[in-house]
């Protein structure tokens, strides 16, 4: 649709020139006299001559706006106007006034001039209105996709920063094992032991595949004792019972406390 505008303001322009030489020469009669418009000529000469400067100045106007496309709603709306309204004026005046008296030739040429005037005009404005609809739709369209992006970028950046500062738990490998304090065996990441039969001391931990079995319980391959299969503590050979590896002493099963070798009833539990 904005081609077409073009169009008509090159045409718009064409009609400014032809009627701005036409009264920049009203000085000379001869030419009015000849094209049969004496009776319009304008009185006095120069007031002819500003109209017609102010005609060509319309003219160069259309021609830059035909060209660039800022100006050329604005423009053609402007010379629309100014064409529709000449035209009313023509034929108001000539045809239904008659003044001033033109023969039948110079009212023919009245109305055509005054049609050509009125059609011209108003297909302008309506012209010029549409493109300025869609420019105007064009902009906002544009500008709310300009938000929507920004908008989206800042999601992004929010995102990205809450990753970034997130910190992410550390998984634990599936095979992974524990020793358990307490009875000294390995355990699974789930708390439940690998090996039940697999005795490690809590305070000299053996790895299990150094641990050998034995009928008692398990030998320690640094000292060569029997371990407890169920604390991993060292068994004495003789009397069969566990000893604490820290004080070297005899431990009574049932209490679990070191057995004092010179109490004369230290091989009693306790009651």
């Amino acid at each position: 649709m904005k081609p077409l505008l073009r169009v008509v303001l090159v045409v718009n322009a064409l009609i400014f020139v032809a009627f701005g030489v036409l009264f920049l020469l009203t000085p000379w009669p001869g030419l009015y006299g000849a094209l049969q418009l004496d009776s319009i000529r304008v009185q006095p000469a120069f007031a002819g001559q500003l109209l017609g400067l102010a005609l060509v100045g319309l003219a160069w106007l259309a021609f830059h706006a035909a060209v660039d496309g800022a100006l050329t709603a604005r423009a053609a709306r402007v010379s629309g106007h100014v064409e529709w309204l000449s035209g009313v004026i023509v034929l108001v005046w000539l045809l239904g006034l008659k003044t001033p008296q033109v023969d039948g030739f110079g009212q023919m040429s009245a109305a055509v001039v005054g049609i050509v005037l009125l059609v011209l005009g108003l297909g302008s404005v309506r012209l010029s209105s549409a493109v300025r609809r869609r420019e105007r739709a064009a902009q906002a369209g544009a500008a709310s996709a300009q938000r929507a992006e920004k908008k989206a970028a800042q999601k992004r950046e929010v995102t990205r920063a809450e990753a970034v500062d997130t910190p992410r738990p550390a998984a634990r490998a599936p095979d992974a094992t524990a020793i358990d304090p307490v009875s000294g065996r390995a355990i699974d990441s789930s708390g439940r032991p690998l090996d039940p039969a697999s005795p490690i001391s809590p305070i000299s931990p053996i790895p299990p595949a150094a641990v050998r079995a034995h009928p008692d319980g398990a030998v320690d391959p640094v000292t060569g004792g029997t371990l407890d299969p169920v604390t991993g503590r060292a068994i004495d050979p003789v009397t069969g019972r566990r000893i604490e590896p820290v004080i070297s002493g005899e431990i009574d099963p049932a209490t679990g406390r070191r057995v004092d070798p010179l109490a004369p009833d230290a091989g009693r539990a306790p009651r």
